[in-house]
């Protein structure tokens, strides 16, 4: 058998320079020659695994590549597949090839050879492809389906009482197992919300994946009651109140992690809508310089955050990433020796060390209310959920004022129509020039994804259409547009960025306060004084191969 070394060598994977390095450092360490190369970035992990199944004589596959036969998938169960992390991904003459990480494991390979009844061909593949792969071919659409269906057989019957059905302890039940496929396959997807959409003739289920609605279900509508109980059910909201929107919280586990979902249900003329959100705690503990800033907004902000007092604001709409910027700033700036204060509704995030304060209307406690009190709590730093009113606004605003850290969000297109926004709130000009530090407006973008963007030089009628800042007569540059693969689901796209604007309330722009100017004067001073806007920081982000032109057009008007 050859050596690992002449393996990779051979290969033109690694240079004799290289391997001797790595050599001198597995004697002195005693990790292994193929781990050491990783941990240098020599090799990636799908390059050591490919030469490992090469020094043993076996195939390697690249599954992100590899066109995978769904009737050679539908032969093993999606149980057992999970169960020791294999995948049957073809049939060659007769015999399952099976990708495994783990081609020593005998008893996955029986357990494949006794349920397909056929002879079983290992191949190697990296575990995380593998896990990508069961994922993304051992779905739960065809359960959901014969389950519906089951569904509808079981409301079909003339003694079912319909209004009592979600009301069930059997994990067994079809409606059971139907919503918790439905949530399941949601987090395995990578979703951010599910939608449940009743119609005229069915039930529709959409996913927001990277910020696009996706629809992945329908079910006919004799299932709708039971699975709105279900679901209403679970988030402890009232079962028996059709009529006005309500709102809930549950938890669900996957993968040994809990997973919190926000729950909300609107009224509509074909029954109740609802739309989860999923809130994945993880997101809650990233720093901030994993939210894609550039070095000049990061700098920009970090200087605002790091002052024991001032306002800062994040803003965009809906879905645009300002909890996850906001909670992010928290992680910096929270240390055992200062008291930290949330007013949130709702919490979407529970936080080790930091006090969280449910905002209750029906209790009579507002945000307004909430933030009076816990101002005589001693806070350091105090973050509040949304600015919506008047009286919000000044608590806060004197908060600022007084000695503390106040982070908060608003409402509003970009950074400079936020000072606009809190004079037509009806705080005092001085005051908003006064105690507003800094205010980041963001948008959220999909990233290309890695594994298939396509370099390509635009023309010069896409760069001038997009107003893209380049010079006409100089060399056009090299930028990447989406190809698209399995590992995206051929959307060219996986994962998204965040677009930022970063403006400093400097003297000028309070002079801009006081004096009543619009939006667009305000902005025009901030640029001059070197805020990046959304839409140039997105062309940064271009330009950094991070996403594309249509992309940034389809964000950022």
């Amino acid at each position: 058998m050859k050596q690992l070394g002449e393996i990779l060598l051979e290969e033109g994977l690694v240079t004799e320079g290289q391997l001797l390095a790595a050599l001198d450092e597995t004697q002195s360490t005693g990790s292994s020659l193929g781990r050491t190369l990783v941990e240098f970035g020599v090799l990636t992990e799908g390059q050591l695994v490919q030469a490992l199944a090469a020094q043993v004589g076996m195939r390697f596959v690249d599954l992100d590549d590899f066109q995978v036969d769904r009737m050679a998938v539908a032969l093993v169960p999606a149980a057992l597949c999970r169960r020791y992390t294999v995948l049957p991904v073809a049939l060659e003459n007769g015999q399952v090839l099976l990708a495994t990480a783990d081609p020593g494991n005998v008893m996955a390979v029986d357990d494949v050879r006794t349920v397909t009844g056929r002879g079983v061909i290992p191949v190697i593949a990296t575990y995380d492809n593998v896990l990508r792969a069961i994922d993304r071919f051992c779905r739960a659409d065809g359960e959901m389906e014969d389950l519906s269906n089951a569904f509808e057989e079981q409301v079909a019957e003339p003694e079912t009482d319909l209004s009592k059905i979600g009301d069930v302890v059997d994990d067994d039940a079809p409606i059971v197992r139907y919503v918790n496929l439905l949530v399941t396959q949601a987090i395995t997807d990578r979703a951010s919300d599910i939608h449940i959409e009743p119609t005229e003739h069915d039930l529709r289920v959409r996913y927001r994946i990277d910020g696009v609605l996706h629809e992945t279900q329908r079910s006919p509508k004799n299932i709708q009651s039971g699975v709105i109980s279900r679901v209403k059910i679970m988030s402890d909201i009232d079962i028996a109140e059709r009529r006005k929107p309500q709102d809930g919280r549950m938890s669900v586990t996957h993968n040994g992690r809990k997973i919190d979902l926000r729950v909300a249900t609107l009224p509509t003329v074909w029954g109740e809508k609802i739309v989860m959100r999923i809130l994945d705690n993880s997101t809650a503990s990233l720093d901030l310089r994993d939210l894609s800033f550039l070095d000049h907004n990061y700098e920009t902000y970090r200087e605002s955050y790091t002052k024991p007092y001032g306002m800062i604001l994040v803003t965009g709409p809906t879905g645009s990433g300002k909890s996850t910027t906001l909670y992010a700033t928290l992680n910096a700036v929270s240390k055992p020796e200062i008291n930290v204060i949330t007013v949130e509704d709702p919490v979407e995030y529970r936080l080790p060390g930091i006090n969280q304060v449910q905002v209750n209307p029906k209790a009579g406690l507002t945000f307004a209310g909430a933030l009076r009190s816990i101002l005589r709590s001693d806070p350091d730093v105090v973050l509040l959920g949304e600015i919506r009113d008047h009286e919000t606004a000044q608590i806060a605003i004197e908060a600022a004022l007084t000695g503390h850290l106040v982070l908060s969000t608003l409402h509003t297109n970009d950074a400079p129509s936020a000072v606009t926004r809190l004079t037509e709130m009806g705080i005092e000009p001085f005051l908003v020039g006064s105690a507003l530090d800094a205010v980041v407006a963001q948008r959220l973008a999909r990233k290309l994804c890695e594994k298939c963007k396509e370099p390509y030089r635009p023309s010069e009628t896409e760069m001038l259409a997009a107003r893209f800042p380049w010079v006409p007569g100089e060399a056009l540059p090299e930028l990447f547009r989406p190809g698209g693969c399995t590992a995206c689901s051929r959307t060219g796209y996986r994962g998204r960025i965040a677009l930022h604007e970063v403006m400093r309330v400097t003297e000028d722009i309070e002079r801009h306060a006081v004096a009543h100017s619009s939006s667009a004067e305000i902005a025009a001073t901030a640029v001059k004084q070197g805020m990046i806007t959304l839409r140039d920081d997105g062309w940064h982000k271009v330009a950094l191969g991070m996403t594309s032109i249509e992309e940034i057009l389809r964000v950022v008007a």
